[in-house]
């Protein structure tokens, strides 16, 4: 069996057109993005093709055109195959040659992307000039078998105190962001990109930001924030707009993957954001319908599990045999009315390690992020948390879902006892402290101490509506004055028993200071 595969293998990477008149068609109709070619019967599918206007030049002078037409063959027909054009369709017509380049679809990778906004088939579109030296990669490969991978036990700090305390995401996870369209999903991506600046340079992650059918001011607004908070230094960005081809936005995810993976190939960490996987299965229904393919539920094609599975797969931690990389995945998904249920969200959700849900009624109530505690889930869980977060984040979770159910039936009854009347106290009183505001991700040592502080009482002396301005006072308390307690906790991972001593000996002063304010 094992010899099968390997000759299989042999077989693909060596890999060549076939010689001959197949290399070459003529285009049959063209429109919509979609063209239907006559001729290379030798093609395969995801390969590249060029259309060439002139028939009396050489392959290799039709890729040194300056601004060439590709095209990438997705169905194979008795007759020919039907591509999708990657760029401007109108200068693709009837009778046009077309050739095979000879490879699978990919696009040029590595270090000189850093800092860069670039297209899905790695054209920089930042104004900038060319990408300095890349390698060619295949846009789409297969993901990494369960031997070459380890277990996911390194946190990947998102600096969102709900996140990192709840929901803790581990580096070389698939974590699902999920919510009603302008809930936050995108502020919590961002906001995890420019928390990495917190980690020392040696373990921050290459971040990579996949902008699929987005509007091009806002992709601009956020490289602009990224760049203005030093986080570009760190972040490659890939933007396929909703003026972009329905190609090409069903190509951006697999270009960060592919982007992702050479960082992650070679021993480092990398995180992709795909924002948002909606517009990317919208954009592939538009290119299946287009391509006939048959519809299915919802008029999307069969295969559009299959699409978002290989593409999310390929999130992975490496073992150390294979040089101890990672790459982890927040993958965005927009629902309509808070339904989960629909077709897309439950697709992405059975293929993800858990999500992050985002309801809009707790968003238009003030609460940022607006996670609703009782849909969201990690799987990997705790594994992927500290020592010190496991700590002391352990009952958090239980107490907010306990104390929704009581706000819920405080609303019937106005006559509460002490006990209920101090739970629901403590509950508004955590929900403020894990309040926090857009752009504004928190180092992993003070959300430790902060934490630490409302889950040991020391808040309990101010009423909730106090606590913003209070845990602000305290921020810059901790700042001042217990500089090596935060500094001993960033660098153990956890709060021993000295350094909790110094930390509980900090916050009885700041608590007796607030007080006597």
């Amino acid at each position: 069996m094992q010899s099968i595969i390997e000759r299989i293998e042999k077989e693909i990477a060596s890999w060549k057109p076939d010689a001959g008149s197949e290399e070459a068609g003529t285009v049959r109709a063209a429109g919509d993005g979609i063209a239907e070619i006559d001729g290379l019967t030798g093609a395969v599918m995801s390969e590249m093709i060029i259309f060439d206007p002139t028939f009396d030049r050489t392959l290799e002078a039709a890729l040194k055109d300056p601004n060439p037409v590709f095209g990438l063959v997705l169905n194979l027909e008795e007759d020919g195959v039907r591509a999708v054009i990657l760029g401007d369709s109108a200068k693709v017509y009837e009778g046009m040659l077309v050739r095979r380049v000879g490879r699978l679809l990919s696009i040029p990778v590595g270090e000189s992307l850093v800092g860069r906004v670039v297209n899905p088939l790695g054209e920089s579109v930042d104004g900038k000039g060319p990408t300095g030296e890349t390698v060619l990669r295949p846009i789409e490969r297969e993901a990494y078998g369960v031997i070459d991978r380890a277990p996911v036990n390194v946190p990947l700090h998102t600096g969102i105190k709900a996140v990192d305390s709840m929901i803790p995401i581990g580096r070389g996870q698939r974590e699902l962001i999920i919510g009603d369209r302008g809930t936050g999903k995108t502020s919590i991506a961002v906001d995890t990109i420019l928390a990495q600046k917190y980690e020392p340079k040696e373990r921050r992650p290459i971040c990579i930001y996949v902008a699929i059918g987005q509007k091009e001011s806002k992709t601009a607004k956020i490289v602009a924030e990224l760049a203005e908070r030093g986080a570009m230094d760190y972040t490659i960005v890939v933007t396929a707009p909703a003026s972009s081809p329905a190609a090409l936005q069903f190509l951006a995810p697999f270009a960060g993957a592919a982007i992702g993976e050479f960082f992650m190939d070679r021993g480092d960490d990398a995180l992709v954001v795909y924002d948002d996987l909606s517009k990317q299965a919208v954009a592939y229904r538009q290119m299946s319908l287009l391509l006939r393919r048959p519809p299915g539920r919802e008029a999307y094609p069969g295969d559009i599990f299959y699409l978002h599975s290989r593409l999310l797969e390929r999130a992975a931690k490496l073992s150390e045999a294979k040089g101890g990389g990672s790459l982890t995945a927040l993958p965005i998904i927009e629902t309509q009315e808070n339904d989960v249920s629909a077709y897309i969200p439950t697709n992405v959700i059975s293929i993800t390690d858990g999500q992050i849900f985002l309801e809009s009624d707790l968003f238009n109530k003030g609460q940022r992020p607006a996670i609703n505690v009782g849909l969201s889930v990690s799987r990997v869980g705790s594994s992927a948390q500290t020592k010190a977060m496991k700590r002391i984040s352990g009952k958090i979770k239980l107490s907010l879902a306990q104390f929704r159910e009581l706000e819920a039936f405080m609303q019937f009854s106005s006559d509460l006892d002490a006990d209920t009347k101090k739970q629901i106290d403590d509950g508004r009183r955590m929900t403020q402290v894990l309040t926090q505001g857009k752009g504004a991700p928190l180092p992993f040592q003070m959300e430790a101490a902060i934490i630490f502080a409302a889950t040991n009482g020391y808040l309990d002396a101010f009423s909730p509506h106090e606590i913003p301005a209070i845990e602000k006072k305290l921020r810059d308390y901790l700042d001042r004055e217990a500089g090596g307690i935060l500094e001993a906790i960033k660098e153990s991972k956890e709060i021993r028993e000295e350094t909790e001593a110094s930390l509980r000996e900090k916050l009885t002063q700041f608590v007796q200071r607030a007080t006597n304010a």
